[in-house]
């Protein structure tokens, strides 16, 4: 009696729990059931802009563009108003909303008003848009926020079951508005720089805006064109002066490497031997940055040059300097070290100034074999521009470095020709007459024995110097 007692009070406890459950299911049915349908009546397929920047290919945050906005009403459905929103920084304002409705690749008439407020843009259309219809919304004159960032188009709709919230569209990618842009923009609303560009030709070869943007761009890679130049000279001095000695050396052997070096380099194009270079080495496994190997091919070719500057430069000291400094007891070296290249690098100084000014415009040949210098930025922005302003601008960076240095070589050569017609440093007392009649003999015994009681390297920074220091001329005993 008590085993039966407890089974039948265990399938009691079974059915109450099973009439529970079935109970809590038709609730939940009934809830769900009761609960307002959501109905999703646009799919967004597709969320652009037109890019801004003067220039690039960039959306750049509160300087006008064009959104195109895409979505496809589906089936059953109809959509009788939409509201598109961005975040708060965007604005809508003063812009205008061209409304095209596709079924196929038929376009049918449509009746829309566009409403801006703000951050959003209502588009309101007279009849709904069927279903099964592309919606395409294209809005000119809007502004993306000014900090920039991947934006997301999104708001609301409206259907049969009343306002329903829209997907997110595709980010769109978007960047700061800089000081620059500014500037350009700022430059876009004058009317001195609209009847600049109404000239065809001044439109093409330097259009304002674009000379402020090729400014930024190009400057990365002016400042390569430097780093290499001033990276290889240095080499290209030493391997200079090296061939230079072997081109005067005594041993016939020595002087027929150098002449084969100097004929060789100087006898064919650089274009030629930076292809060699850039083309030949891989295909012997030897693969080199592209900047090393670019400012190598700088080095070798411009060391050519310089060891005939320097040959020559070495040569025009006059044998007596040589035979004095012997008779002083000074060897070969000492010589050499101390008395005839300081005389030589003040002589061809502006000749090597000359040959480094080339040496940095032709980094632009390095652009033939993808080097990422001046050239190719300036070829890669009129490209993107479709305008020649960009290789202007190239133009004006060269002229930066060059002009400068053009000035410095006058200088040199003006203080070296005042020293060469006796218009130089002078005793205190003296004139220019009675200086000029002092032989070379004694001018050399005094600079020897001044260089003597110097270190070497004091001496040769004074004869470097002398060109770039002011010569006070003094006629009869009194300052000129």
């Amino acid at each position: 009696m008590e085993l039966s007692y407890e089974r039948t009070h265990e399938g009691r406890m079974h059915l109450h729990l099973g009439a529970f459950l079935a109970a809590l299911m038709v609730a939940c049915a009934f809830a769900f059931a009761c609960m307002p349908a959501t109905a999703e009546a646009l799919t967004v397929s597709k969320a652009t802009a037109r890019p801004n920047e003067d220039g690039g290919s960039s959306v750049i945050g509160g300087i006008n563009t064009r959104l195109t906005w895409e979505a496809t009403v589906d089936e059953g459905e109809e959509v009788s108003s939409i509201t598109l929103a961005l975040p708060d920084d965007a604005s809508f304002d003063d812009s205008s909303a061209k409304v095209t409705v596709l079924d196929g690749l038929t376009r049918i008439p449509t009746d829309a008003t566009a409403t801006a407020n703000g951050n959003e843009i209502t588009i309101d259309f007279a009849s709904p848009v069927a279903s099964g219809s592309l919606l395409r919304l294209e809005i000119e004159g809007m502004k993306f926020p000014t900090a920039g960032g991947d934006v997301a188009v999104s708001g609301t709709y409206t259907n049969d079951a009343g306002t329903q919230t829209l997907e997110d569209s595709p980010a769109i990618t978007t960047i700061a508005n800089t000081p620059l842009q500014s500037a350009i923009s700022w430059l876009d609303n004058q009317a001195w720089v609209q009847a600049w560009n109404s000239v065809p030709f001044l439109s093409m070869f330097l259009r304002p805006q674009y000379v402020l943007t090729s400014f930024s761009s190009l400057f990365s890679g002016w400042l390569i064109c430097l780093t290499i130049t001033i990276a290889c000279y240095p080499f290209a001095i030493i391997l200079g002066l090296l061939f230079a000695f072997m081109k005067i050396s005594k041993h016939k052997w020595v002087r027929a490497i150098a002449v084969v070096y100097i004929n060789i380099l100087r006898g064919t194009p650089l274009f030629l031997q930076i292809y060699i270079l850039f083309f030949g080495l891989p295909m012997m496994n030897i693969n080199v940055n592209n900047y090393l190997l670019g400012g190598i091919a700088l080095a070798i070719n411009s060391s050519a040059y310089l060891a005939e500057i320097f040959r020559a430069g070495i040569q025009s000291i006059p044998k007596g300097q040589y035979e004095a400094a012997s008779s002083l007891g000074m060897t070969y070296s000492q010589t050499m070290l101390s008395i005839i290249l300081p005389q030589t690098i003040r002589r061809v100084l502006p000749t090597v100034t000359s040959d480094f000014i080339t040496a940095y415009k032709d980094t632009s040949l390095l652009s033939s074999v993808g080097v990422m210098e001046l050239m190719m930025y300036s070829k890669n922005l009129t490209t993107v521009t479709g305008n020649m302003t960009p290789y202007m601008t190239a133009a004006i960076y060269y002229l930066i470095v060059t002009l400068p240095l053009i000035k410095v070589v006058s200088i040199v050569e003006k203080n070296l020709a005042r020293s060469e017609t006796g218009a130089g440093p002078r005793p205190k007392g003296g004139s220019v007459k009675d200086a000029a009649e002092q032989g070379a003999e004694d001018s050399l015994t005094m600079n020897a024995a001044h260089m003597e009681a110097k270190e070497p390297s004091a001496a040769v920074i004074d004869v470097l110097a002398g060109p770039f220091r002011s010569h006070p001329v003094k006629e009869g005993g009194a300052d000129a």
